[in-house]
């Protein structure tokens, strides 16, 4: 004879999984999370299955796959005759995106310091960094101030 799963309200599934409520019913109307059973008043109800899934979900948004890449990380989770090397791909795809955002948030550091440096930060009106955000001053160049990696 089965025991009977444990049937859990948002809050204690929230809890469970680390996903805060608002995000639980957006995986679920994303298709990430399958509808759940509901009790008479509407109420969601989630069993551990549901909890372990978002639990899941949770660990790859900390580690910063999109939506997409999770749907195809569930995809491939769920399915027994999965080939690890799909999974593998995914993950170097991710690699590989990670370190162009890297690469992209360098480039914008040594900007800002190139413009901090430029800006003499007393009481006089003049700003190179918000000239340069308006389109109005040199382009900041890390080599000319001496910055370098």
């Amino acid at each position: 004879m089965k025991a009977e799963e444990v049937m859990l309200t948002i809050g204690e599934a929230s809890a469970r999984s680390g996903v805060s409520a608002k995000m639980l019913r957006h995986y679920e109307s994303l298709g990430l999370l399958p509808r759940v059973a509901r009790t008479e008043a509407g109420y969601r109800l989630y069993g551990e299955r549901e909890v372990h899934t978002l639990r899941f979900i949770r660990r790859a948004r900390d580690l910063g796959f999109s939506i997409a890449e999770i749907t195809e990380l569930l995809k491939l989770w769920q399915n027994r005759r999965r080939a690890s090397s799909e999974v593998k791909r995914i993950a170097r795809a991710h690699i590989a995106d990670l370190d162009r955002r890297l690469a992209e948030m360098q480039a914008m550091k040594r900007s800002l310091e190139v413009l901090t440096s430029c800006c003499h930060g007393d009481e006089r009106p003049d700003c190179p960094i918000l000239e340069q955000l308006a389109g109005e001053g040199p382009k900041a160049n890390p080599a000319k101030a001496g910055l370098r990696d």
